[in-house]
């Protein structure tokens, strides 16, 4: 299978997820719907490999910021997230169930960045 429609358009979907990702590396934690951090779990991890191949690469900080909303925060993937996964090979997220939404039953999760 492809990708999750997550019912919204290509356009929105792809703003939502690119909100969700910055934030998420900006926060370090947050909590979301399960299919939207199935989703954001993916993208992250790819953000923080770009960051992993480290600040002397320009391209991989230009994929970054072509991606994240702030640039304050490809600043923090670089200078201080990437470098605490130097020796792990992904896996740097971590999705911990919450409970149901109170208005709409949805379950929710608490998405994590791996200390």
């Amino acid at each position: 299978m492809g990708y999750r429609k997550l019912g919204l358009r290509a356009d929105h979907r792809r703003a939502m997820l690119r909100n969700i990702v910055t934030s998420l590396l900006k926060e370090e934690r947050i909590e979301t719907t399960e299919t939207r951090a199935k989703d954001l779990r993916s993208i992250a991890e790819k953000m923080i490999t770009l960051g992993k191949r480290g600040e002397a690469d320009l391209h991989a900080r230009r994929q970054a910021l072509a991606y994240l909303l702030d640039e304050d925060v490809v600043t923090k993937l670089f200078k201080e997230i990437a470098p605490r996964y130097n020796g792990r090979e992904g896996g740097y997220t971590r999705i911990i169930k919450a409970g149901h939404r109170q208005g709409d039953g949805a379950p929710m999760v608490l998405v994590e960045l791996v200390k």
